[in-house]
């Protein structure tokens, strides 16, 4: 053998070595995630009722499916004379008791979920997004306003306000035309902005507190393709580059920050979703959501594994955009489910937050949250930032003006004792956006003291003061009420 052959041989062999040693990590690190990654999420035990959260559990009378209008309205009077408190549940996405009455009757609405469409979206408010997404692609139409997930229902979607990643945006109650409610005394009304106004502005963002949403009258948008533009940033920067970029063009934008060590809550991501000029109004192939896969292995691995955080956050850095369809539709990007990230172990829980400030006040409220979460207390594994324009609709709203949305999620242990270390990081992180202004979402675990909660929403006295006059006898009531209300 010659020496220029051995040493090509040489090279050949270190070559391979080296890659060998590239992706021998991070294929064992996905290989015993997707090992470890099979449990099932266990439902509450006969007789109870809980919700994502899974920290919950709670003690019921009974949990009757909704099935007719009629129906309904015979178990809200029946409710009434047997002196039983009722609470409405759709997907159970919410996590501080928003959907559970103790004692009470739960009202299961996901059987009710009938689509009609005539220029707007009138839809049953049992309806999961993932039902709607297809029925109004074949007409070439989207969702106005919805969470970035389609596992919600729409009747939870308008108790708790949601919003997403539509471009600057007020969050959903800004597209209900109508809604038709069933009151506490069994009679059901249209409420809109010109008919029974304060029961609009009440139930919208009320949390299942003034009546049953029966059905709602949405405004749609065009479906449309997309093409997605991605810049690198930092935390400081964020709000500067997304003034550049977020131009009239835009329809869906989000930011992500690194919840890696190197580089916490420091390094950000705009994605920035531009108009495919000529593609509205078409229908587009809705592609199947399909089965999560390497992407859900991906985000399930940075669980308690600095590891795991940094694969990702490298991964999202440089082969997301590369890995993404050229251009998405706008249904396309909505239809995608929870799964892809939920967790399943019984031991475990994933917990939302989510804070709200003015663009200018954002790099400051990051830098508080840095220093209250670091990477020994609490396990962070995302956080996406979004815009929300002002809410000119809802009692108790979030946006009183312009906001970003600081949405964080984290992984923690189901016991006690992580319970209680998470309500004290959360009473500080409540704390760091009020003194930047801002407020915190209601739809998460109580754990902010009632002085938070009135300092978070002023408004909160006048809203359950109407529930009062508007539901005397209290019939419609669930934890988050009991905390709050009384």
């Amino acid at each position: 053998m010659t020496q220029r052959r051995r040493r090509i041989l040489l090279g050949a062999a270190g070559a391979a070595l080296l890659l060998f040693l590239l992706i021998a990590r991070p294929a064992c690190h996905l290989a015993c995630t997707a090992w470890r990654d099979r449990g099932t999420r266990e439902g509450p035990r006969p007789g109870h009722a809980d919700d994502v959260s899974r920290m919950n559990e709670t003690r019921v009378a009974e949990i009757v499916k909704a099935g007719s209008e009629e129906q309904l309205a015979a178990l809200v009077r029946r409710a009434r004379a047997e002196k039983k408190r009722v609470s409405i549940a759709g997907a159970r996405h919410s996590q501080g008791g928003h959907t559970i009455a103790p004692d009470g009757i739960v009202i299961d609405m996901l059987p009710y979920d009938r689509l009609e469409f005539d220029g707007v979206l009138r839809a049953q408010s049992g309806a999961l997004w993932s039902k709607v997404i297809p029925f109004l692609n074949e007409r070439g139409k989207s969702v106005g306003v919805m969470q970035s997930d389609h596992s919600f229902s729409i009747g939870g979607s308008l108790s708790v306000n949601c919003h997403g990643w539509q471009h600057e945006t007020p969050p959903i109650a800004s597209t209900v035309e109508s809604f038709r409610l069933l009151k506490p005394d069994g009679s059901i009304v249209r409420c809109s902005r010109a008919e029974n106004a304060e029961l609009f502005r009440h139930a919208l963002g009320g949390y299942g507190l003034f009546g049953v949403i029966l059905d709602v009258d949405l405004r749609v948008v065009p479906n449309e393709l997309y093409r997605l533009e991605r810049a690198l940033t930092t935390a400081d920067r964020f709000a500067d580059v997304y003034r550049e970029k977020v131009t009239p063009d835009v329809g869906m934008v989000y930011g992500r920050l690194c919840v890696a060590r190197d580089g916490f809550l420091r390094e950000a991501i705009l994605n920035v979703y531009r108009r495919v000029p000529g593609t509205a109004d078409k229908v587009h192939p809705l592609p199947p959501p399909g089965d999560p896969g390497l992407r859900r292995t991906v985000f399930r691995g940075s669980a308690d594994s600095d590891y795991g955080k940094k694969l990702r956050w490298d991964a999202e850095k440089h082969l997301d955009e590369a890995l993404s369809a050229a251009t998405p539709s706008r249904n396309a990007l909505l239809h995608q489910g929870v799964e892809a990230y939920m967790g399943r172990s019984p031991e475990t829980t994933d917990i939302l937050h989510e804070y709200f400030v003015a663009p200018e006040r954002f790099a400051a409220l990051v830098g508080r949250l840095r220093d209250i979460v670091p990477l020994d207390k609490a396990d962070l594994l995302n956080v996406t930032i979004r815009s929300v324009a002002r809410d000119d609709d809802a009692a108790l709203r979030y946006a009183d003006r312009d906001v970003f949305a600081v949405v964080m999620f984290f992984h923690q242990a189901r016991t006690l004792e992580a319970d209680a270390a998470m309500e004290a990081m959360t009473r500080e992180m409540i704390d760091a956006a009020l003194a930047e202004g801002g407020r915190y979402y209601l739809p998460y675990r109580p754990h902010a003291t009632i002085e938070q909660f009135h300092a978070a929403y002023p408004q909160a006295r006048a809203f359950f003061a109407k529930k009062r006059e508007l539901d005397p006898d209290g019939l419609f009531a669930n934890r988050f009420y009991e905390r709050y209300g009384q």
